[in-house]
């Protein structure tokens, strides 16, 4: 029993019931002579006989029987049958054990039929048993919601942040009703109420739907409990201003300012301007003038170059020069809280690394950055200021300028007067006197260096659009004497050298002023220019090719990359570039018409007829658009309408006979006999001497039986040959015009407009005329008989158009 020495009974008074059992030693059941009795003692059970009256294990009395449903003896448990599978042991069913559950279930619970589920409760919480949870998971959702309208609106997806702020106000009201009803209403966040409803009238504001955005604002306003809502006057304000309801936005301010401290100091003055700009748009100047007043003696001497600004618009737009003068003089003397001296950010001594250190570390840093900034803001509002007031605070516009000029030289920002010099001279050139432009200019080139390049560089182009190449280059050759890297030097010198043909030298000064400053766009695209006079078309391409990568809708550039294209003959490219030109300027009608060239190059008339007919709707002057349509009306055999463009073009060109004629030939050809014949004999009226008219004449009369007329037309038009004839014979002898260039002599003479010259090399362009029945006697057939045969060498071709 040393096996069980260790295992004891427990006591009523021991309270470890299971004391002493950390002491059995698993290790020791090998050398305990009882255990192992009682293993062997199993092992002799396994291997007992058969009782007595059975045969191989079964019983054999008649008391057996076979299992039902068996062909035979039914196997033993855990053995199987022929062909069937293995019996189930069901003598450990009692404890829950089954070869196939996975799960260890000594209670059935996995059964759904012998015994019944337990469900077992959750270790979280219930939120339907817990109020005060389901409350702050809904709070959650609310803030979750504001974050995603917050997110939406930065993004620029107004419409959905709109949504979702309208979510997050229905979840925020739904909300505090369940505070309410679970008497919580301490629990309020009045915090996130303010948030959800300033989200949604936010959004309602982006999204213009101004009359909503105002209720959710007043919402806000009228509650007692946000203690800040009267700040959101100046957002209503803003709404009412974009609704131009200046007086109610002007009132919305005003309670906005009641509600503000003094001590906001900036964003009272932000509202005060909007007042202000409220009273300009409503022409209410001299209240906004009382209203920028107030504000420029509250900034004193620090004063806002933006409210300086704005005040000498409303004294210009009163004409009020006095106070014009005052208030320049005044804007002069506004500090911008800048140093003018540039000095300090140079180190004086190049052995004193660290100053050297320190100076480069500040030269550009942010606050530099700030100075630069604010200084040239303060230039150009002086700069405008004195743009806007010369020309009516003195007689003339000279004495106004130089009055500016004088009071900029005695202030600080005496470096200034330079460019307003140029500015006088470009006033002048853009009011066409050119020169006074010119002598400005002049006086700003005797002066210092920095003018002087400046003052050349301009007096160069002004020579050049004035077509006084000589003088242009002559100032733009001194211009870059004094400042070699002067780009627009450069070009002014490139233009001249192109407009006297010298392409490939123009070419060396635009590539030259290209790498002094490579942004240089106008080096860029007259270089492209260039190369196209050379017909080195890929490098032109490549020009104008970055320019339109630098600007994307500059009609000018598309036009050339698309010029450049058909005189490649690359036409698809040329068709793409010019519908791109289309879509800039819909109405030009030379694109348009280029567009039609391009497609009837390709044969594609129905597409030319389009844009040809859309280049005629903009411009219905344009001889060729006519030319083409009338032609086209003609090949698809619409005489009338063909006719009615040749009228138009006859309006246009009333010396040209051209066009009367093939009015004329249109009628005929549509069989309106009587009416072309009127027509031929208007021409003759202002064309006597055209062998065309008459010849057309001859025959008409004599296909309609007018004897008469048609003798008396045939003696005409001999009398014309005639005179021709004489007339060439007359320039040969003379040795004027040889055989072969009579008759384009004297198409040009005709074309010229002389009545008098006959035009001889008129063909008709519809081809021979059907026959007409011959309603007439035999000797009216017999005379038109004779008629034709004397047409018989007229060839009718497709020459009648003006070339």
């Amino acid at each position: 029993m040393s096996l069980l020495k260790n295992v004891h009974l427990a006591s009523e008074g021991e309270d470890d019931l299971y004391k002493g059992y950390e002491d059995f030693a698993v290790d020791e059941l090998g050398e305990d002579p009882e255990f192992q009795r009682v293993i062997s003692t199993q092992q002799g059970r396994k291997k007992r006989p058969p009782p007595p009256g059975t045969r191989g294990g079964l019983p054999t009395g008649t008391n057996f029987r076979l299992g039902t449903g068996m062909g035979g003896v039914r196997p033993p448990t855990g053995y199987a049958a022929e062909g069937g599978s293995a019996r189930p042991m069901t003598s450990t069913g009692a404890a829950g054990f089954s070869r196939d559950r996975g799960v260890f279930d000594p209670l059935g619970q996995g059964s759904g039929t012998s015994a019944t589920k337990i469900s077992v409760p959750s270790l979280e919480p219930n939120p339907e048993d817990n109020p005060e949870i389901a409350i702050n998971n809904l709070e959650k959702k609310v803030n979750s919601l504001l974050e995603e309208s917050a997110d939406a609106n930065v993004k620029g997806n107004y419409t959905l942040a709109l949504e979702l702020a309208k979510e997050a106000s229905r979840k925020e009201r739904m909300l505090c009703k369940q505070r309410e009803q679970k008497l919580l209403t301490e629990q309020i966040n009045l915090d996130l109420t303010y948030s959800v409803l300033f989200n949604l009238a936010n959004q309602y504001h982006v999204n213009r739907l101004y009359d909503e955005a105002l209720n959710t604002y007043l919402l806000i306003v009228k509650n007692k409990l946000f203690g800040s809502g009267g700040r959101l006057r100046v957002n209503m304000g803003n709404i009412c201003f974009q609704q131009k309801k200046y007086p109610v936005a002007i009132k919305h301010y005003r309670m906005a300012l009641d509600q503000i401290p003094d001590t906001h100091r900036t964003l009272r003055f932000h509202i005060l301007q909007n007042i202000c700009t409220a009273y300009i748009r409503m022409g209410q100047y001299n209240d906004a003038i009382n209203t920028y007043e107030h504000l420029m003696s509250e900034m004193k001497e620090n004063g806002n170059y933006d409210v300086a600004m704005n005040l000498l618009l409303c004294y210009y737009a009163l004409r009020d020069v006095d106070k014009l003068k005052r208030h320049f003089q005044r804007m002069i003397l506004i500090e911008t809280g800048t140093d003018y001296d540039d000095d300090r950010y140079y180190s004086t001594d190049e052995s004193d690394y660290q100053q050297r250190m320190l100076i480069e570390a500040i030269s550009d840093d942010s606050l530099r950055r700030l100075e630069k900034e604010t200084k040239r803001k303060a230039e150009r509002t002086i700069l405008n200021a004195a743009k806007l007031i010369a020309p009516v605070i003195e007689g003339s516009l000279a004495t106004g300028f130089d009055w500016c000029i004088e009071v900029v030289k005695n202030s600080v920002h005496s470096e200034l007067a330079s460019e307003l010099e140029i500015t006088k001279a470009l006033t002048f050139l853009r009011e066409k006197d050119l020169p006074r432009a010119i002598e400005t200019l002049k006086d700003c080139g005797r002066r210092d260096t920095k003018m002087a390049v400046s003052a050349s560089t301009n007096l160069s182009f002004v020579f050049y659009l004035s077509n006084d190449v000589s003088q242009s280059e002559k100032y733009a050759d001194l211009a870059i004497q004094m400042d070699r890297y002067n780009p627009l030097a450069l070009v002014n010198k490139g233009n001249c050298l192109y407009a006297q043909g010298q392409y490939q030298s123009s070419v060396e000064y635009y590539q030259e002023a290209l790498s002094v400053e490579a942004t240089c766009s106008e080096a860029l695209y007259n270089l492209g220019l260039a190369y196209k006079k050379l017909k080195n078309f890929p490098s032109a391409l490549s020009c104008f090719t970055k320019l339109h990568t630098i600007f994307k809708s500059l009609p000018q550039v598309l036009y050339q990359i698309a010029d450049i294209y058909e005189k490649m003959e690359e036409y698809d490219k040329a068709i793409d570039c010019f519908k791109q030109l289309i879509s800039l300027v819909p109405s030009d009608p030379g694109v348009l018409r280029k567009l039609g060239e391009l497609y009837d190059s390709e044969n594609d008339r129905s597409q030319a007829y389009h844009y040809y007919y859309e280049s005629f709707r903009y411009c219905p002057t344009n001889i060729e658009v006519i030319t083409w349509l009338g032609a086209y009306y003609m090949d698809s055999q619409y005489f009338d309408k063909a006719a009615t463009y040749f009228e138009k073009a006859s309006l246009i060109q009333p010396d040209q006979v051209n066009w009367q004629l093939m009015i004329a030939s249109c009628y005929r050809k549509m069989g309106n006999y009587q009416l072309a014949y009127r027509c031929y004999k208007s021409i003759l009226k202002s064309f006597p001497n055209n062998i065309d008219c008459l010849r057309f004449l001859v025959r008409l009369s004599t296909d309609q039986g007018l004897n008469d007329e048609s003798a008396h037309y045939n003696e005409l038009l001999r009398r014309a040959e005639k005179s021709l004839e004489a007339k060439r014979q007359k320039d040969e002898s003379t040795g004027g015009v040889d055989n072969g260039d009579t008759r384009k002599h004297d198409k040009d003479k005709q074309s010229d407009g002389d009545p008098k010259q006959p035009d001889i090399n008129y063909t008709d362009p519809l081809g021979e005329l059907p026959e007409r029945p011959k309603t007439s006697s035999r000797s009216h057939q017999a005379a038109a008989k004779q008629s034709e045969d004397n047409f018989d060498d007229v060839e009718l071709g497709d020459d009648l158009l003006p070339e």
